[in-house]
């Protein structure tokens, strides 16, 4: 990656003006076109949004996109929208026990309105923030129910079962750190109570061990930063098997989505702890140790984002796919090119770093001043890419908002176009949506505003 050094956020500013634009025409076209009866949107197919039924877990991106628009731009029409859909169709996600994307679904949408109504951009309304606690409440029981023991600690597992660890739902965990907040414990047999707090800290530490390598030596492919998408367990001792990938090309291979989860996860969970006290952390290991697992963590995702990415700052879907030799040994010496004839690139997953990057720059910069600047440059610099022509989807009648963006390539679900032999020119709603998150992020960050976060 070629890291502009001298971007601010302030610089973005002009290109974060004609995004919201692009980005409000999108969300109504989504709204006046799409057949919500199909089921969620998931990705685009010839620029229009389409489902796919595999687990429900973008619906709170749909929704919790237009609550962005509105604190963007100030516009009340994306907020009456956000709270309508809020309100009619997410309570199925508050209490679906089949998915570990709580975080994703409920927060984006709950969790985003009691912010604004915790920030004063939207009027206090008891009953109103009420309804918003206890759906953030119950959503993060639920979501800490889904656990599998190991000898020492644990993991929220994935839709595949027990066995699985997903390196997305270290994201989700953003349920848990809120239900904390919000005062919530787990409540099981004989009223047992499980603190949420503990259930981050365990699923964070589990993540750290297994889904991220740190060239220690844990197999023959180690390498600082490398994640693997799913961490398999025997589930008869607790003993973790093997690497294993399901979105990916290989479980010794970097699907960069997967690694962007954890890239902003970490960071993320890093500044959430600032808000609890160090008896808290105490009985889980103390705030040094638990601190410096996530800092790890967050600091080998980033380094590895940035050294095998493109120039500009956008990934291919894997960093080790079948025909990424094709691209040539300077693939990440020059910028990217969706449009190539051996392996996609994918937006979504540089939408999603972009925090990751920022937000651990910004956490170092508060410990040593400076130390963090590297991170936050590279987060700028793919940030402006995302901006520009090349993945700002400008055609009015494509609803994607962010091209290029890749699903999933090992079953074949993304459109190629005709005349093209990998995907490309299309959309998904997790990159759209994080795409928002980072303007919103970087605009805040630019106009002196309060600082855009999850956690309470």
């Amino acid at each position: 990656m070629q890291i502009n050094q001298n971007l601010t956020p302030a610089d973005l500013l002009p290109d974060l003006e004609r995004f919201w634009a692009v980005s409000g025409q999108k969300i109504n076209s989504l709204n006046e076109n799409y057949d919500s009866a199909k089921g969620s949107p998931v990705f685009t197919v010839k620029g229009e949004y389409t489902t796919r039924g595999w687990t429900e877990w973008t619906q709170g991106f749909q929704y919790g996109a237009e609550i962005l628009q509105f604190d963007a731009t100030g516009d009340a029409s994306f907020l009456e929208m956000g709270r309508k859909n809020t309100l009619e169709k997410m309570a199925p996600h508050v209490t679906h026990f089949g998915v570990h994307d709580h975080g994703f679904n409920n927060v984006s949408t709950y969790g985003n309105l009691l912010r604004l109504m915790n920030e004063g951009k939207i009027p206090e309304n008891e009953w109103e923030r009420n309804f918003y606690v206890m759906a953030l409440q119950a959503s993060s029981a639920v979501q800490a129910k889904r656990w599998t023991a190991l000898p020492a600690g644990g993991y929220i597992y994935s839709f595949n079962g027990p066995h699985s660890l997903f390196a997305d739902t270290i994201r989700s965990l953003r349920a848990l750190a809120v239900g904390h907040q919000l005062g919530h414990s787990l409540m099981g047999e004989n009223d047992k109570s499980t603190s949420l707090l503990e259930r981050v800290v365990q699923h964070a530490q589990t993540t750290a061990d297994y889904a991220v390598f740190y060239g220690e030596g844990r197999d023959f492919y180690d390498e600082w930063g490398r994640t693997a998408h799913e961490s398999i367990f025997n589930l008869n001792d607790g003993n973790y098997r093997c690497p294993n990938s399901q979105q990916g090309f290989s479980p010794f291979t970097t699907w960069t989505r997967g690694l962007s989860w954890i890239m902003v996860g970490a960071p993320e969970q890093l500044e959430f702890l600032q808000t609890i006290d160090d008896a808290e952390l105490e009985p889980l290991g103390g705030r040094e140790a638990i601190e410096a697992m996530l800092l790890k963590m967050a600091k080998a995702t980033n380094d590895f984002f940035i050294k095998y990415t493109a120039t500009d700052g956008i990934p291919y879907w894997d960093t080790g796919a079948l025909d990424t030799h094709k691209l040539g040994e300077d693939v990440y010496e020059r910028e990217s090119e969706p449009f190539n004839d051996a392996e996609p690139v994918d937006s979504s997953a540089a939408a999603i770093g972009v925090q990751g990057l920022i937000r651990l720059g910004r956490y170092l910069n508060n410990k040593e001043a400076g130390s963090g600047d590297h991170y936050i440059q590279a987060g700028l610099t793919t940030m402006k890419t995302l901006l520009g022509d090349k993945y700002l989807s400008l055609d009015e009648s494509h609803q994607g908002l962010i091209l290029h963006s890749v699903y999933h390539r090992p079953n074949g679900w993304d459109y190629i176009p005709e005349g093209q032999t990998v995907p490309c020119g299309e959309s998904s709603m997790w990159g759209d949506y994080h795409a928002r998150e980072a303007a919103l992020y970087i605009q805040r960050l630019a106009n002196d505003e309060p600082y855009y976060k999850f956690y309470l």
